[in-house]
Protein backbone atom coordinates (compact mmCIF):
# COMPACT_ATOMS: atom_id res chain seq x y z
CA UNK A 1 0.00 0.00 0.00
CA UNK A 2 1.70 3.18 -1.23
CA UNK A 3 0.67 6.61 0.08
CA UNK A 4 3.25 8.58 -1.93
CA UNK A 5 6.85 8.22 -3.10
CA UNK A 6 8.19 8.79 0.43
CA UNK A 7 6.30 5.76 1.71
CA UNK A 8 7.17 3.80 -1.44
CA UNK A 9 10.92 4.16 -0.92
CA UNK A 10 10.65 2.89 2.66
CA UNK A 11 8.35 0.07 1.55
CA UNK A 12 11.07 -1.15 -0.80
CA UNK A 13 13.43 -1.37 2.18
CA UNK A 14 11.00 -3.81 3.83
CA UNK A 15 10.32 -5.88 0.71
CA UNK A 16 13.94 -6.95 0.29
CA UNK A 17 13.19 -9.84 2.66
CA UNK A 18 11.20 -11.48 -0.18
CA UNK A 19 14.05 -11.37 -2.68
CA UNK A 20 14.63 -14.72 -4.35
CA UNK A 21 11.34 -16.27 -3.20
CA UNK A 22 9.27 -17.20 -6.26
CA UNK A 23 6.37 -18.21 -4.05
CA UNK A 24 5.59 -14.56 -3.34
CA UNK A 25 4.09 -12.21 -5.94
CA UNK A 26 3.99 -8.54 -5.01
CA UNK A 27 1.65 -5.95 -6.48
CA UNK A 28 1.39 -2.29 -5.53
CA UNK A 29 -1.53 0.06 -5.09
CA UNK A 30 -1.58 3.81 -4.45
CA UNK A 31 -4.07 4.74 -1.75
CA UNK A 32 -4.81 8.06 -3.52
CA UNK A 33 -4.83 9.72 -0.12
CA UNK A 34 -1.96 12.18 -0.33
CA UNK A 35 -1.86 15.69 -1.77
CA UNK A 36 1.81 14.93 -2.48
CA UNK A 37 1.44 11.77 -4.56
CA UNK A 38 2.60 13.29 -7.85
CA UNK A 39 4.98 10.99 -9.67
CA UNK A 40 3.87 7.82 -7.86
CA UNK A 41 2.70 6.00 -10.99
CA UNK A 42 5.86 7.05 -12.80
CA UNK A 43 7.83 5.66 -9.85
CA UNK A 44 6.03 2.30 -10.27
CA UNK A 45 6.53 2.18 -14.03
CA UNK A 46 10.19 3.21 -14.01
CA UNK A 47 10.99 0.30 -11.71
CA UNK A 48 8.73 -2.26 -13.34
CA UNK A 49 6.49 -2.48 -10.26
CA UNK A 50 3.20 -4.17 -11.10
CA UNK A 51 0.41 -1.95 -9.80
CA UNK A 52 -3.36 -2.11 -9.57
CA UNK A 53 -6.04 0.55 -8.92
CA UNK A 54 -6.91 1.24 -5.30
CA UNK A 55 -10.51 0.06 -5.83
CA UNK A 56 -9.23 -3.30 -7.00
CA UNK A 57 -6.99 -3.60 -3.95
CA UNK A 58 -10.00 -3.17 -1.66
CA UNK A 59 -12.16 -5.69 -3.53
CA UNK A 60 -9.79 -8.64 -3.83
CA UNK A 61 -8.52 -10.70 -0.92
CA UNK A 62 -4.74 -10.93 -0.78
CA UNK A 63 -2.64 -12.93 1.66
CA UNK A 64 -0.94 -9.88 3.15
CA UNK A 65 -0.86 -6.10 2.83
CA UNK A 66 2.04 -3.90 3.99
CA UNK A 67 1.86 -0.13 4.42
CA UNK A 68 4.51 2.34 5.58
CA UNK A 69 1.97 5.12 6.08
CA UNK A 70 -1.44 5.42 7.73
CA UNK A 71 -2.83 7.30 4.72
CA UNK A 72 -5.98 6.22 2.92
CA UNK A 73 -9.02 4.06 3.58
CA UNK A 74 -6.96 1.16 4.86
CA UNK A 75 -9.92 -0.14 6.83
CA UNK A 76 -11.53 -1.15 3.51
CA UNK A 77 -8.89 -3.79 2.84
CA UNK A 78 -10.08 -7.40 3.03
CA UNK A 79 -6.56 -8.46 3.82
CA UNK A 80 -4.40 -8.66 6.98
CA UNK A 81 -2.50 -5.36 7.16
CA UNK A 82 0.96 -4.78 8.64
CA UNK A 83 1.78 -1.13 9.31
CA UNK A 84 5.35 0.16 9.60
CA UNK A 85 6.96 3.61 9.94
CA UNK A 86 8.39 5.38 6.91
CA UNK A 87 11.15 7.17 8.80
CA UNK A 88 13.36 6.84 11.85
CA UNK A 89 10.57 5.73 14.19
CA UNK A 90 7.48 7.74 15.10
CA UNK A 91 8.47 11.33 15.74
CA UNK A 92 6.22 13.76 13.92
CA UNK A 93 2.85 15.34 14.49
CA UNK A 94 0.64 15.47 11.43
CA UNK A 95 -2.62 17.27 10.87
CA UNK A 96 -5.33 16.41 8.40
CA UNK A 97 -4.83 18.15 5.09
CA UNK A 98 -7.37 20.89 4.50
CA UNK A 99 -8.94 21.70 1.17
CA UNK A 100 -6.99 19.13 -0.85
CA UNK A 101 -9.82 16.66 -1.26
CA UNK A 102 -7.45 13.96 -0.07
CA UNK A 103 -6.97 12.36 3.29
CA UNK A 104 -4.00 11.40 5.37
CA UNK A 105 -5.86 8.53 7.02
CA UNK A 106 -9.01 6.46 6.71
CA UNK A 107 -12.25 8.14 5.82
CA UNK A 108 -15.38 7.77 7.85
CA UNK A 109 -15.55 8.45 11.56
CA UNK A 110 -12.19 8.92 13.24
CA UNK A 111 -11.40 8.14 16.81
CA UNK A 112 -11.13 11.19 19.00
CA UNK A 113 -7.91 10.13 20.69
CA UNK A 114 -6.69 11.50 23.98
CA UNK A 115 -6.42 15.11 22.80
CA UNK A 116 -2.69 15.08 23.49
CA UNK A 117 0.01 15.87 20.97
CA UNK A 118 0.70 12.28 19.96
CA UNK A 119 3.01 11.01 17.25
CA UNK A 120 1.66 10.26 13.81
CA UNK A 121 1.12 6.50 13.69
CA UNK A 122 0.83 5.87 17.43
CA UNK A 123 -2.56 7.37 18.31
CA UNK A 124 -6.17 6.14 17.90
CA UNK A 125 -6.71 8.80 15.24
CA UNK A 126 -4.30 6.97 12.94
CA UNK A 127 -4.77 3.38 14.10
CA UNK A 128 -8.51 2.99 14.68
CA UNK A 129 -11.69 3.07 12.66
CA UNK A 130 -15.04 2.99 14.46
CA UNK A 131 -13.48 1.51 17.56
CA UNK A 132 -11.45 -1.18 15.76
CA UNK A 133 -7.67 -1.27 15.40
CA UNK A 134 -7.11 -1.42 11.64
CA UNK A 135 -3.61 -2.98 11.33
CA UNK A 136 -3.24 -6.65 12.18
CA UNK A 137 0.32 -5.89 13.25
CA UNK A 138 2.12 -2.62 13.99
CA UNK A 139 5.87 -2.60 13.43
CA UNK A 140 7.93 -0.61 15.92
CA UNK A 141 11.65 -0.05 15.72
CA UNK A 142 12.30 0.47 19.44
CA UNK A 143 10.80 -0.58 22.76
CA UNK A 144 10.31 3.09 23.74
CA UNK A 145 7.70 3.36 20.98
CA UNK A 146 5.68 0.60 22.64
CA UNK A 147 5.81 2.57 25.89
CA UNK A 148 4.38 5.60 24.10
CA UNK A 149 1.82 3.44 22.32
CA UNK A 150 0.67 2.06 25.69
CA UNK A 151 -0.16 5.62 26.74
CA UNK A 152 -1.70 6.93 23.52
CA UNK A 153 -3.50 3.83 22.22
CA UNK A 154 -3.26 0.94 24.73
CA UNK A 155 -5.66 -1.27 22.75
CA UNK A 156 -3.05 -1.43 19.96
CA UNK A 157 -0.22 -2.74 22.16
CA UNK A 158 -1.16 -6.45 21.72
CA UNK A 159 -0.62 -6.23 17.94
CA UNK A 160 2.65 -4.25 18.15
CA UNK A 161 5.91 -5.91 17.14
CA UNK A 162 9.37 -4.49 17.85
CA UNK A 163 11.32 -5.44 14.73
CA UNK A 164 14.17 -2.92 14.54
CA UNK A 165 14.94 -0.47 11.74
CA UNK A 166 15.80 -1.96 8.32
CA UNK A 167 17.12 1.34 6.97
CA UNK A 168 19.57 1.82 9.82
CA UNK A 169 20.70 -1.80 9.62
CA UNK A 170 21.36 -1.28 5.90
CA UNK A 171 23.40 1.83 6.64
CA UNK A 172 25.42 -0.06 9.24
CA UNK A 173 26.33 -2.99 6.99
CA UNK A 174 27.27 -0.52 4.24
CA UNK A 175 29.57 1.63 6.41
CA UNK A 176 32.78 -0.28 5.46
CA UNK A 177 32.30 0.89 1.85
CA UNK A 178 32.48 4.59 2.72
CA UNK A 179 35.30 5.31 0.27
CA UNK A 180 33.32 3.76 -2.58
CA UNK A 181 30.41 6.12 -1.92
CA UNK A 182 32.72 9.13 -1.62
CA UNK A 183 34.37 8.34 -4.94
CA UNK A 184 31.00 7.85 -6.65
CA UNK A 185 29.79 11.21 -5.35
CA UNK A 186 32.88 12.95 -6.69
CA UNK A 187 34.48 13.62 -3.30
CA UNK A 188 38.21 13.98 -3.82
CA UNK A 189 40.65 12.45 -1.31
CA UNK A 190 41.22 14.97 1.45
CA UNK A 191 37.89 16.72 0.88
CA UNK A 192 35.06 16.68 3.41
CA UNK A 193 31.39 16.26 2.57
CA UNK A 194 28.73 18.25 4.41
CA UNK A 195 25.14 17.03 3.96
CA UNK A 196 22.40 19.63 4.37
CA UNK A 197 19.22 17.71 5.11
CA UNK A 198 15.82 19.32 4.62
CA UNK A 199 12.55 17.61 5.44
CA UNK A 200 9.29 18.92 3.98
CA UNK A 201 6.80 21.56 5.05
CA UNK A 202 7.11 24.70 7.11
CA UNK A 203 9.99 24.78 9.53
CA UNK A 204 12.25 22.70 7.29
CA UNK A 205 15.59 24.10 6.18
CA UNK A 206 14.33 24.96 2.70
CA UNK A 207 11.00 26.36 3.84
CA UNK A 208 12.18 28.40 6.82
CA UNK A 209 12.47 32.14 6.29
CA UNK A 210 16.26 32.24 6.35
CA UNK A 211 17.25 28.91 4.88
CA UNK A 212 17.35 29.30 1.13
CA UNK A 213 19.13 32.62 1.36
CA UNK A 214 21.09 31.80 4.50
CA UNK A 215 21.86 28.21 5.50
CA UNK A 216 22.53 26.75 2.06
CA UNK A 217 24.13 29.96 0.81
CA UNK A 218 26.24 30.24 3.94
CA UNK A 219 27.55 26.70 3.79
CA UNK A 220 28.61 27.23 0.17
CA UNK A 221 29.96 30.71 0.86
CA UNK A 222 31.92 29.96 4.02
CA UNK A 223 33.42 26.53 3.34
CA UNK A 224 36.50 26.53 1.08
CA UNK A 225 35.57 24.99 -2.27
CA UNK A 226 38.71 22.87 -2.58
CA UNK A 227 38.32 21.37 0.89
CA UNK A 228 34.56 20.83 1.14
CA UNK A 229 31.69 19.62 -1.00
CA UNK A 230 28.08 20.28 -0.02
CA UNK A 231 25.13 18.00 -0.79
CA UNK A 232 21.47 18.90 -0.25
CA UNK A 233 19.29 15.91 0.67
CA UNK A 234 15.76 17.23 0.09
CA UNK A 235 12.68 15.27 1.18
CA UNK A 236 10.62 13.59 -1.56
CA UNK A 237 7.52 15.54 -0.56
CA UNK A 238 9.31 18.82 -1.25
CA UNK A 239 10.40 17.59 -4.68
CA UNK A 240 6.98 16.33 -5.70
CA UNK A 241 4.96 18.96 -3.85
CA UNK A 242 6.60 21.75 -5.86
CA UNK A 243 7.75 19.73 -8.88
CA UNK A 244 11.30 18.67 -9.71
CA UNK A 245 11.73 21.42 -12.30
CA UNK A 246 10.70 24.09 -9.82
CA UNK A 247 12.98 22.86 -7.04
CA UNK A 248 15.94 22.60 -9.40
CA UNK A 249 15.15 26.08 -10.70
CA UNK A 250 15.07 27.52 -7.19
CA UNK A 251 18.40 25.91 -6.34
CA UNK A 252 20.10 26.49 -9.71
CA UNK A 253 22.24 29.41 -8.43
CA UNK A 254 23.57 27.04 -5.76
CA UNK A 255 24.13 23.94 -7.94
CA UNK A 256 25.99 26.21 -10.38
CA UNK A 257 28.48 26.89 -7.61
CA UNK A 258 28.96 23.35 -6.38
CA UNK A 259 25.86 22.23 -4.48
CA UNK A 260 25.23 18.54 -5.13
CA UNK A 261 21.49 17.85 -5.52
CA UNK A 262 20.57 14.16 -5.86
CA UNK A 263 17.11 13.21 -7.11
CA UNK A 264 14.94 12.07 -4.19
CA UNK A 265 13.57 8.69 -5.24
CA UNK A 266 16.91 6.89 -5.27
CA UNK A 267 19.11 5.67 -2.44
CA UNK A 268 21.74 8.34 -3.07
CA UNK A 269 20.81 10.04 0.22
CA UNK A 270 21.95 6.87 2.03
CA UNK A 271 25.24 6.88 0.12
CA UNK A 272 25.64 10.57 1.02
CA UNK A 273 25.15 9.86 4.72
CA UNK A 274 27.74 7.10 4.59
CA UNK A 275 30.16 9.48 2.84
CA UNK A 276 29.42 12.49 5.08
CA UNK A 277 31.77 14.26 7.48
CA UNK A 278 29.09 16.53 8.92
CA UNK A 279 25.36 17.26 8.78
CA UNK A 280 23.35 20.45 8.93
CA UNK A 281 19.85 19.14 9.53
CA UNK A 282 16.36 19.80 10.82
CA UNK A 283 13.56 17.69 12.32
CA UNK A 284 13.64 15.13 9.49
CA UNK A 285 14.57 11.46 9.84
CA UNK A 286 17.82 11.87 7.94
CA UNK A 287 19.19 13.98 10.79
CA UNK A 288 18.36 11.21 13.25
CA UNK A 289 20.00 8.56 11.07
CA UNK A 290 23.09 10.74 10.79
CA UNK A 291 23.30 11.09 14.56
CA UNK A 292 22.88 7.33 14.91
CA UNK A 293 25.85 6.84 12.56
CA UNK A 294 27.94 9.17 14.73
CA UNK A 295 28.16 12.01 12.21
CA UNK A 296 28.67 15.46 13.79
CA UNK A 297 25.55 17.59 13.32
CA UNK A 298 24.11 21.04 13.90
CA UNK A 299 20.54 22.19 13.30
CA UNK A 300 19.90 24.68 10.52
CA UNK A 301 16.21 24.68 11.43
CA UNK A 302 13.92 22.80 13.80
CA UNK A 303 10.11 23.01 14.05
CA UNK A 304 9.23 22.01 17.61
CA UNK A 305 5.53 22.38 16.78
CA UNK A 306 5.77 19.48 14.31
CA UNK A 307 7.58 17.09 16.63
CA UNK A 308 5.91 14.74 19.15
CA UNK A 309 6.95 16.04 22.61
CA UNK A 310 8.00 12.67 24.07
CA UNK A 311 9.80 11.40 20.99
CA UNK A 312 13.53 10.92 20.40
CA UNK A 313 13.34 13.68 17.80
CA UNK A 314 12.21 16.11 20.50
CA UNK A 315 15.29 15.11 22.51
CA UNK A 316 17.46 15.64 19.44
CA UNK A 317 16.11 19.19 19.15
CA UNK A 318 17.18 19.91 22.70
CA UNK A 319 20.63 18.34 22.44
CA UNK A 320 22.00 19.50 19.08
CA UNK A 321 23.37 23.04 18.74
CA UNK A 322 21.47 25.48 16.52
CA UNK A 323 23.24 27.11 13.62
CA UNK A 324 24.22 30.64 14.68
CA UNK A 325 24.16 33.55 12.25
CA UNK A 326 26.72 35.38 14.38
CA UNK A 327 29.57 32.86 14.27
CA UNK A 328 31.56 31.44 11.33
CA UNK A 329 29.84 28.30 10.11
CA UNK A 330 33.07 26.33 9.77
CA UNK A 331 33.95 26.84 13.44
CA UNK A 332 30.47 25.62 14.43
CA UNK A 333 30.91 22.46 12.35
CA UNK A 334 34.39 21.83 13.77
CA UNK A 335 33.16 22.43 17.31
CA UNK A 336 30.33 19.92 16.82
CA UNK A 337 32.83 17.34 15.58
CA UNK A 338 35.03 17.87 18.65
CA UNK A 339 32.26 17.90 21.27
CA UNK A 340 29.81 15.29 20.00
CA UNK A 341 32.21 12.40 19.73
CA UNK A 342 32.16 11.74 23.48
CA UNK A 343 28.68 13.07 24.29
CA UNK A 344 26.82 10.76 26.67
CA UNK A 345 23.49 12.37 25.72
CA UNK A 346 24.06 11.69 22.04
CA UNK A 347 25.18 8.13 22.73
CA UNK A 348 21.89 7.54 24.53
CA UNK A 349 19.94 9.21 21.72
CA UNK A 350 21.66 7.04 19.08
CA UNK A 351 20.39 3.97 20.89
CA UNK A 352 16.75 5.06 20.42
CA UNK A 353 16.80 4.45 16.65
CA UNK A 354 16.58 0.68 17.10
CA UNK A 355 16.49 -1.67 20.03
CA UNK A 356 17.15 -4.64 17.72
CA UNK A 357 20.31 -3.55 15.88
CA UNK A 358 21.24 -5.85 13.01
CA UNK A 359 18.11 -7.98 13.46
CA UNK A 360 15.46 -6.18 11.40
CA UNK A 361 15.73 -8.36 8.29
CA UNK A 362 15.29 -11.56 10.30
CA UNK A 363 12.49 -10.17 12.49
CA UNK A 364 10.53 -8.65 9.62
CA UNK A 365 10.83 -11.76 7.49
CA UNK A 366 9.61 -13.90 10.36
CA UNK A 367 6.61 -11.61 10.88
CA UNK A 368 5.67 -11.45 7.20
CA UNK A 369 5.97 -15.18 6.60
CA UNK A 370 3.92 -15.99 9.68
CA UNK A 371 1.05 -13.96 8.22
CA UNK A 372 1.61 -15.52 4.78
CA UNK A 373 1.51 -18.95 6.46
CA UNK A 374 4.63 -19.96 4.54
CA UNK A 375 7.87 -21.47 5.83
CA UNK A 376 10.74 -19.00 5.62
CA UNK A 377 13.47 -19.48 2.99
CA UNK A 378 16.40 -21.54 4.24
CA UNK A 379 18.93 -18.81 3.45
CA UNK A 380 19.57 -16.34 6.31
CA UNK A 381 17.74 -13.03 6.15
CA UNK A 382 20.20 -10.16 5.74
CA UNK A 383 20.36 -6.46 5.04
CA UNK A 384 21.64 -5.62 1.58
CA UNK A 385 24.37 -3.07 0.96
CA UNK A 386 23.40 0.45 -0.17
CA UNK A 387 24.03 0.59 -3.93
CA UNK A 388 26.86 2.81 -5.10
CA UNK A 389 25.41 5.78 -7.05
CA UNK A 390 25.87 5.30 -10.78
CA UNK A 391 26.04 9.03 -11.51
CA UNK A 392 27.29 12.08 -9.64
CA UNK A 393 24.32 14.21 -8.48
CA UNK A 394 23.50 17.50 -10.20
CA UNK A 395 26.06 20.12 -9.24
CA UNK A 396 29.11 21.77 -10.76
CA UNK A 397 31.87 19.24 -10.24
CA UNK A 398 34.50 22.01 -10.27
CA UNK A 399 32.95 25.01 -8.51
CA UNK A 400 36.36 26.74 -8.36
CA UNK A 401 36.16 27.21 -12.14
CA UNK A 402 33.74 30.08 -11.47
CA UNK A 403 34.88 33.37 -9.85
CA UNK A 404 36.46 32.81 -6.44
CA UNK A 405 37.96 34.82 -3.66
CA UNK A 406 41.37 33.34 -2.86
CA UNK A 407 43.14 33.79 0.45
CA UNK A 408 46.86 32.93 0.62
CA UNK A 409 48.83 32.55 3.83
CA UNK A 410 52.60 32.36 3.33
CA UNK A 411 55.37 31.50 5.77
CA UNK A 412 58.74 29.72 5.70
CA UNK A 413 58.58 28.34 2.18
CA UNK A 414 54.96 27.24 2.44
CA UNK A 415 51.83 28.85 1.01
CA UNK A 416 48.33 27.78 2.06
CA UNK A 417 45.51 28.62 -0.34
CA UNK A 418 41.78 28.72 0.45
CA UNK A 419 39.16 29.65 -2.14
CA UNK A 420 35.50 30.63 -1.76
CA UNK A 421 32.85 31.02 -4.50
CA UNK A 422 32.53 34.74 -5.17
CA UNK A 423 28.86 34.84 -6.27
CA UNK A 424 27.80 33.23 -2.97
CA UNK A 425 29.18 36.08 -0.86
CA UNK A 426 27.10 38.94 0.44
CA UNK A 427 27.64 42.43 -0.93
CA UNK A 428 29.51 43.24 2.25
CA UNK A 429 32.62 41.11 2.56
CA UNK A 430 32.35 38.01 4.72
CA UNK A 431 34.70 37.72 7.66
CA UNK A 432 36.56 34.79 6.13
CA UNK A 433 37.46 36.91 3.07
CA UNK A 434 39.73 39.37 4.85
CA UNK A 435 42.75 39.97 2.59
CA UNK A 436 41.41 37.76 -0.21
CA UNK A 437 41.78 38.59 -3.90
CA UNK A 438 39.27 37.94 -6.67
CA UNK A 439 40.11 35.40 -9.39
CA UNK A 440 37.96 35.14 -12.52
CA UNK A 441 38.03 33.63 -16.00
CA UNK A 442 38.60 36.36 -18.58
CA UNK A 443 35.58 35.06 -20.57
CA UNK A 444 33.20 34.62 -17.63
CA UNK A 445 29.59 35.07 -18.87
CA UNK A 446 29.06 37.73 -16.21
CA UNK A 447 31.37 40.48 -17.48
CA UNK A 448 31.36 42.15 -14.07
CA UNK A 449 33.62 39.49 -12.59
CA UNK A 450 36.59 39.81 -14.99
CA UNK A 451 36.27 43.60 -14.95
CA UNK A 452 36.74 43.68 -11.18
CA UNK A 453 39.07 40.66 -10.77
CA UNK A 454 42.56 41.01 -9.30
CA UNK A 455 43.70 37.88 -11.16
CA UNK A 456 42.45 37.10 -14.67
CA UNK A 457 42.73 33.54 -15.99
CA UNK A 458 43.02 32.49 -19.60
CA UNK A 459 42.64 28.69 -19.75
CA UNK A 460 44.68 26.54 -22.09
CA UNK A 461 43.15 26.21 -25.54
CA UNK A 462 41.39 29.59 -25.56
CA UNK A 463 42.23 32.05 -28.35
CA UNK A 464 44.84 34.18 -26.66
CA UNK A 465 43.67 37.50 -27.98
CA UNK A 466 44.76 39.32 -24.82
CA UNK A 467 48.32 37.95 -25.00
CA UNK A 468 49.10 40.42 -27.75
CA UNK A 469 48.22 43.39 -25.56
CA UNK A 470 51.58 44.64 -24.38
CA UNK A 471 50.37 47.88 -22.89
CA UNK A 472 49.14 47.58 -19.35
CA UNK A 473 47.26 50.80 -19.97
CA UNK A 474 45.15 48.85 -22.49
CA UNK A 475 44.63 46.00 -20.03
CA UNK A 476 43.70 48.43 -17.29
CA UNK A 477 41.17 50.04 -19.60
CA UNK A 478 39.50 46.70 -20.35
CA UNK A 479 39.93 45.17 -16.89
CA UNK A 480 40.32 47.94 -14.30
CA UNK A 481 40.86 45.65 -11.32
CA UNK A 482 43.48 43.36 -12.88
CA UNK A 483 46.94 43.18 -11.34
CA UNK A 484 47.93 39.81 -12.85
CA UNK A 485 47.00 37.99 -16.07
CA UNK A 486 47.62 34.22 -15.92
CA UNK A 487 47.85 32.22 -19.14
CA UNK A 488 47.42 28.52 -18.40
CA UNK A 489 50.17 26.19 -19.57
CA UNK A 490 50.28 22.41 -19.84
CA UNK A 491 50.60 20.43 -16.59
CA UNK A 492 48.75 23.11 -14.60
CA UNK A 493 51.39 25.83 -14.70
CA UNK A 494 50.94 29.37 -15.97
CA UNK A 495 52.64 32.34 -17.57
CA UNK A 496 51.96 35.36 -15.34
CA UNK A 497 51.96 38.90 -16.72
CA UNK A 498 52.11 41.67 -14.09
CA UNK A 499 51.25 45.34 -14.34
CA UNK A 500 54.84 46.57 -14.29
CA UNK A 501 55.77 44.40 -17.27
CA UNK A 502 57.29 41.57 -15.24
CA UNK A 503 56.70 38.09 -16.65
CA UNK A 504 56.93 34.97 -14.49
CA UNK A 505 56.53 31.33 -15.41
CA UNK A 506 55.18 28.91 -12.79
CA UNK A 507 55.33 25.13 -12.97
CA UNK A 508 54.53 22.29 -10.60
CA UNK A 509 57.66 20.25 -9.91
CA UNK A 510 57.72 16.57 -8.99
CA UNK A 511 54.61 14.67 -7.94
CA UNK A 512 51.49 16.81 -8.42
CA UNK A 513 48.47 16.49 -6.12
CA UNK A 514 45.14 16.28 -7.97
CA UNK A 515 44.19 19.83 -6.94
CA UNK A 516 47.13 21.62 -8.60
CA UNK A 517 46.05 24.09 -11.27
CA UNK A 518 47.01 27.30 -13.05
CA UNK A 519 44.47 29.19 -10.91
CA UNK A 520 46.13 28.13 -7.65
CA UNK A 521 49.57 28.90 -9.07
CA UNK A 522 48.35 32.37 -10.11
CA UNK A 523 47.03 33.09 -6.62
CA UNK A 524 50.36 32.16 -5.05
CA UNK A 525 52.20 34.42 -7.55
CA UNK A 526 49.76 37.25 -6.81
CA UNK A 527 50.43 36.93 -3.08
CA UNK A 528 54.18 36.80 -3.76
CA UNK A 529 54.04 39.89 -5.95
CA UNK A 530 51.92 41.89 -3.50
CA UNK A 531 54.26 41.12 -0.59
CA UNK A 532 57.50 41.81 -2.47
CA UNK A 533 59.20 45.18 -2.51
CA UNK A 534 60.24 45.89 -6.09
CA UNK A 535 59.99 43.28 -8.81
CA UNK A 536 59.12 39.76 -7.61
CA UNK A 537 61.92 37.27 -8.22
CA UNK A 538 62.16 33.47 -8.44
CA UNK A 539 60.22 31.42 -5.92
CA UNK A 540 60.16 27.82 -4.71
CA UNK A 541 57.28 27.13 -2.36
CA UNK A 542 55.36 24.13 -1.03
CA UNK A 543 51.68 24.85 -1.70
CA UNK A 544 48.85 23.35 0.35
CA UNK A 545 45.08 23.61 0.08
CA UNK A 546 43.76 24.48 3.53
CA UNK A 547 44.51 21.73 6.01
CA UNK A 548 45.37 19.30 3.20
CA UNK A 549 48.44 17.32 4.26
CA UNK A 550 49.65 16.75 0.70
CA UNK A 551 51.55 19.65 -0.84
CA UNK A 552 52.74 20.50 -4.33
CA UNK A 553 56.05 22.20 -5.09
CA UNK A 554 55.53 25.35 -7.17
CA UNK A 555 58.59 26.75 -8.93
CA UNK A 556 58.35 30.31 -10.23
CA UNK A 557 61.06 31.78 -12.49
CA UNK A 558 61.42 35.24 -14.03
CA UNK A 559 61.43 35.54 -17.82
Amino acid sequence: MVHNITSATRLLDLLTVFEGDRRVQTVFACTESSALDEGTLEFFNSRGMLHIPWEEATVHRFDLAIATSRGGDLQKLRTPLIGAPHGAGYNKLLKREAGSGKREAGSGKREAGSGKREAFGLSPEWLSHEGRIVPSAIVLSHDEQRDRLAVSCPEAVPVSVVAGDPCFDQLQVSAPFRENYRQALGIRPGQKLIVVSSTWGRGSILASDESETDVLRRVLAELPVDEYRVLAAVHCNAWYGHGAWQLQSWLAPLTEHGLLLPVPDTETWKAALLAADGIIGDHGSLTMYGIALGIPAILGSFAESKVAPQSPMARLGKILPRCSAHRPLLSQIEEAAAVQQDSVELRQLRATVTSRPGESAALLRRLFYEWLELPEPVTPARSRVVPVPSTVPVGNSSPAQRPVYASVTSEEGRATVQRYPAPMQRRTMERHLSGAHLVADIDDPDAGWPRSADVLLMPLGRPRHVAGIVSWEAIAALYPGCTLLALEEPEGGCLALLRDGVRLRARWDGRRPSWTSAAIAASVIHDHAMSTVGSPGPLRVQVAIGAEAETGLLVVDAL
